[in-house]
């Protein structure tokens, strides 16, 4: 089981995108990955918990988590073979372990746990909450988005990751990341 939660070497500058649901995660992570001509890997938990809502109109419980964490890292590790240059990730598991600690008073799995915090990423990319909410089967916290802003923030100073916040619109928001992931990319050479 843990040898499917960790990260396995690869050559490209790995970048998350991190924060609360509706921000523009998805949205951003595309047109990083168009602008790089580089890959994205998809939040694997909206495929698993839309298709458990569409099958049996259950939302997200606990046990649900590590199947998540499973499938988010085995995308994330096939993808991470498709490009040397940048990775853009579309969550990871510290986001699913913010997640966890927040829906399920304080709890989350000792797996997911270690592995959010050892699985290593060049930049975060926190998405802040300026953007408008959108509705869906799987968003629940309309009314709550600051303070789910403020637990992903937390995790990220708690845990010693470098992040940078964006906000704006789309462009602005892409303008900023580009310019951010660039710098990376010079300091590699």
């Amino acid at each position: 089981m843990e040898e499917k939660l960790k990260q396995k070497p690869s050559d490209c500058i790995k970048v998350v995108i991190f924060g609360p649901e509706s921000t523009g995660k998805t949205t951003l992570s595309r047109h990083l990955a168009r602008y790089y001509n580089s890959v994205w890997v998809p939040e694997y938990a909206r495929e698993y918990l839309q298709n458990k809502w569409n099958n049996e109109r259950k939302t997200c419980q606990q046990e649900d988590l590590l199947p998540i964490a499973i499938g988010q890292m085995k995308l994330e590790n096939e993808l991470a073979q498709k490009t040397d240059s940048v990775l853009i990730c579309d969550t990871d598991l510290l986001e699913t372990k913010v997640y966890s600690e927040v829906y399920y008073s304080g709890t989350c799995d000792p797996l997911l746990d270690k592995y959010a915090k050892v699985n290593t990423y060049d930049l975060y990319f926190l998405t802040y909450i300026d953007v408008p909410w959108e509705a869906d089967d799987l968003r629940d916290r309309p009314n709550n988005r600051e303070e789910m802003f403020n637990e992903f923030e937390d995790a990220l100073v708690e845990h010693n990751r470098s992040y940078v916040i964006l906000k704006g619109g789309k462009k602005e928001r892409l303008e900023q990341a580009v310019k951010h992931i660039n710098k990376l990319l010079k300091k590699r050479k």
